[in-house]
C-alpha cells in the first residue's frame, strides 16, 4: 500500500516491528493501534483492517510482539503476557509521537488474546489519551477458557508446559507445540475449524511458524481482563462470534454488560470467520462507525 510505511519501535531494550498506514490528506488525525491475537502476527490480516481505518480517515499502526514476527527477541516464539502488555505500552509512546498523529485521540484494537490486553491496558493505565477501545472476539476470562479446553488436554498441556520451564532453567531451547491443530492434537487450539480458519488468514506465499513454548499454558487459565470490566471509563467496543468455539462467548458478553460506556455486537459466525469476507465487512464497518462516534 502505498501510504504504509516500515516502523520500528523500542520495547525494554528490544525492537518492535511494525506498520504505519499514514490516513490520506490527514493531519492531526486520530490513531487506531492494533496486534494480534495468540500467536498471530501481523500479516494476518491486520492490513486490511488498518487499511480500512486509514481510509476512514485515522492512521493506524500494527505491530508484532516481542519474540514473533518480524520483532526482536530471542529464544523466537516465546509468549508471555507481561512482555506483550509492555509492548503495548511501547506502542502507545510511539504512536503519540509520529508526525500527524493527535496524541490525545488514541484508539487500541485487539482481537481473541490481545482483545483481552487492551482492556487491560485501558482499564489499568488510566491514560487520558486512550480516547476508545475495541476488542474483537476477545479472551475475557482464563478460567472459562481453560474449562472449554477440557480436562485431559489441559492436563497434556500443562505437562507440555513444566518439559518447557524445566528446558528453560537448564538453558535448552524451548519446548514448543503447535499453535493450531485438529481436535485431539497436542496444540494450543483444538476446536472443530481451528486449522482451516487460521489458513485463510495468511496472504498467498506467507510461511508461518506457527508454534508456540509452551510455559505459556502454566499462565493464560490465570489471565483474565474481563475482570476490569467496571472499572473501564472509555467507549468500549465488543465484538463475539456467537459460534465461537475457540474464545469462550459467555465472559465477553458478561465483560461488555458491566463496563460503563460498553457496546456489544453479536455475530452469527464463528471465531476465524469476523476475518474475512463475507463477514469481515461488517465487522470493520462496524468499528469505523464506532470510532467516528468515539472520536
Amino acid at each position: 500500500m502505498e501510504d504504509r510505511q516500515d516502523i520500528q519501535f523500542i520495547s525494554e531494550g528490544l525492537k518492535c516491528a511494525g506498520w504505519f498506514f499514514k490516513a490520506s490528506g490527514m493531519d492531526n488525525a486520530p490513531c487506531v493501534i492494533l496486534a494480534h491475537g495468540f500467536c498471530g502476527v501481523k500479516e494476518m490480516r491486520l492490513d486490511a483492517y488498518a487499511e480500512a481505518f486509514a481510509g476512514a480517515g485515522y492512521h493506524a499502526l500494527v505491530f508484532d510482539y516481542r519474540h514473533f514476527g518480524d520483532s526482536e527477541g530471542d529464544p523466537r516464539l516465546i509468549l508471555d503476557i507481561r512482555k506483550q502488555l509492555q509492548d503495548w505500552r511501547a506502542a502507545i509512546r510511539f504512536a503519540k509521537g509520529l508526525p500527524g498523529v493527535d496524541s490525545h485521540r488514541i484508539a487500541l484494537w485487539g482481537t481473541s488474546f490481545s482483545g483481552g490486553h487492551v482492556l487491560e491496558i485501558a482499564a489499568t493505565d488510566q491514560d487520558p489519551d486512550i480516547a476508545a477501545v475495541i476488542s474483537q472476539v476477545p479472551h475475557m476470562n482464563g478460567f472459562s477458557t481453560a474449562a472449554a479446553t477440557g480436562l485431559m488436554q489441559n492436563i497434556r498441556l500443562g505437562t507440555a508446559a513444566w518439559r518447557d520451564m524445566a528446558n528453560m532453567m537448564l538453558r535448552r531451547s524451548p519446548y514448543y507445540v503447535p499453535a493450531a491443530g485438529f481436535p485431539g492434537d497436542l496444540a494450543a487450539m483444538t476446536a472443530p475449524g481451528v486449522v482451516e480458519g487460521v489458513k485463510r488468514l495468511y496472504p498467498p506465499g506467507f510461511e508461518p511458524d506457527e508454534r508456540v513454548a509452551a510455559r505459556i499454558f502454566l499462565s493464560v487459565a490465570l489471565y483474565s481482563p474481563g475482570r476490569l470490566a467496571e472499572r473501564l471509563g472509555v467507549p468500549w467496543l465488543v465484538q463475539v462470534a456467537a459460534n465461537d468455539l475457540t474464545t469462550p462467548v459467555k465472559p465477553a458478553i458478561k465483560a461488555a454488560g458491566k463496563a460503563p460506556k460498553g457496546e456489544l455486537i453479536v455475530y452469527e459466525c464463528g471465531h476465524f470467520d469476523v476475518y474475512v469476507p463475507p463477514h469481515f465487512q461488517q465487522t470493520v464497518g462496524d468499528q469505523i462507525r464506532f470510532l467516528k462516534k468515539c472520536l
